[in-house]
């Protein structure tokens, strides 16, 4: 979820104007969304479908959710951008900021959606679904006779001395890590203090704090015996037949949206409620679960028995903690400070 992509499509059909070789006004609808496997889902599993129903022409261009919110802002004035696609940290940005429109609910079907995925007012929804949790290695755990974790406090374990690689607070693992440790020991997003100190407990064990969100090379390269990771993630890696498996803590796994929005005064605000409806759609829903390993949003969706523990699944929906990123930005700052004296600093 942390890298991203501009699409650019051509519009030739769905009542919009004739194409035209630039974004904006001139009959291109923009959307700004990941990049990396997920562009790839969409070339292969999303667009074509979309491209039949509205004659589009699709071109992609890269950038991070965090850059297209900065865009967002950039072009508030004159927007260029029709759809975006970013994770629902940076989607609270957005709509704190007044930058997005309204879902229309008569188009996107919002109503199936399950909980975790409606944003507050419909100011966007989300549309892919993943966990923070523990990634471990099983086999290495059974080689030093250390029992599979099943709480974030199963970090500290003095046997896992250097052999965890920590996120570090500047990404969502981190805040993730924060939050759920904090929320075990009875604190919450108003306050991260007890999650700061059970944090501290762990970075005894910490090899290092990961900023990449990918720890893919710690694991393979034998630094890593366990880490803070998610789901989705843990899956690419397992898919290459490297020894991992990922765990949802006792004490609450963290809930991770992808989110489709509108952008506020779009120049073709009809065709991007229809393309985020799309990306509702069931055969798409089902199609970025297998190519992304992101759960879907939708009620009902019938899931692949091959995904099964591969992605979020139905029976665990509900147990995900979802996150207070309003109060989660606001504070952002001071917690970063105290992680760094605190947690860091060891």
């Amino acid at each position: 979820m942390t890298s991203a992509l501009t699409l650019t499509v051509a519009v030739t059909g769905c009542g919009a104007p004739s194409p035209a070789a630039g974004g904006g006004k001139g009959g291109a609808l923009v959307v700004a969304g990941y990049g990396g496997s997920f562009e790839t889902a969409f070339r292969d599993s999303v667009l074509p479908a979309f491209e039949k129903s509205c004659g589009c022409k699709v071109t992609y261009i890269p950038g991070s959710s965090t850059d297209t919110v900065a865009k967002l802002k950039a072009q508030r004035a004159n927007p260029q951008i029709d759809v975006a696609l970013v994770d629902d940290g940076p989607q609270a940005q957005a709509q704190e900021a007044g930058l997005l429109a309204s879902i229309d609910t008569r188009v996107v079907p919002v109503d199936d959606v399950v909980k975790i995925a409606r944003m507050e007012n419909d100011s966007g929804v989300g549309f892919g679904l993943t966990a923070t949790g523990i990634a471990y290695n099983p086999e290495w755990f059974e080689d030093h006779g250390i029992p599979k974790p099943t709480t974030w406090e199963d970090l500290a374990n003095p046997k896992l001395r250097d052999k965890v690689v920590l996120p570090s607070i500047v990404n969502t693992y981190g805040v993730g890590l924060l939050v759920g440790a904090s929320k075990a020991n009875g604190g919450s997003e108003k306050n991260v203090d007890p999650g700061l100190t059970a944090v501290k407990k762990i970075a005894k064990n910490a090899a290092t704090f990961d900023t990449t969100a990918d720890v893919s090379n710690y694991f393979l390269q034998g630094q890593a015996a366990a880490s803070v990771w998610g789901v989705s993630r843990t899956s690419t890696l397992a898919e290459k037949d490297f020894p991992i498996e990922f765990v949802y803590p006792k004490d609450g796994a963290i809930g991770l949206v992808t989110t489709a929005n509108v952008v506020k005064k779009a120049p073709h605000e009809e065709l991007a409620q229809k393309f985020v409806a799309h990306l509702l759609e069931p055969s798409v829903q089902r199609a970025l679960a297998k190519a992304t390993y992101d759960g879907s949003v939708i009620q009902g969706v019938k899931e692949d028995p091959a995904l099964k523990n591969k992605v979020v699944g139905t029976d665990k929906v509900d147990s995900l903690l979802k996150l207070d990123w309003k109060t989660i930005n606001k504070n952002r700052s001071a917690w970063t400070d105290k992680w760094n004296k605190q947690v860091e600093s060891k």
